[in-house]
């Protein structure tokens, strides 16, 4: 259980899933919007992945982009969510993806 002297974190976890046919242009559009994203002042840090080679049944390998940002509280992840460069991100960089798909947790963070 967490107390309220340990510290929370809001974790924001995003997979971006592109289309079969989408050109190597096309991927490199939506990193360069992902590390655009990165700039939304309220995040306290980011992470823009690819699959990993791993190879286990249990492992999700079919995303483009994985983008993992982390907030320290909800309210900084609801700030983040109406910034201008949010609401940038997906006016202009919608049309690369065909599917996302959000986890969004809070809890202590664990060392």
């Amino acid at each position: 259980m967490s107390t309220p002297s340990e510290s929370t974190l809001f974790v924001h976890h995003v997979l971006f899933y592109m289309p079969a046919g989408a050109s190597e242009v096309d991927k490199a559009k939506l990193l360069e919007g992902l590390q655009h994203l990165a700039r939304v002042p309220s995040i306290k840090m980011a992470h823009i992945g690819t699959p990993a080679s791993t190879d286990r049944e249990v492992i999700e390998r079919t995303y483009t982009y994985s983008w993992l940002c982390l907030f320290d509280s909800a309210e900084q992840e609801e700030a983040y969510q109406h910034h201008p460069i949010h609401d940038e991100f997906r006016t202009q960089y919608a049309r690369y993806w065909e599917k996302v798909v959000i986890y969004d947790s809070i809890g202590p963070v664990v060392n």
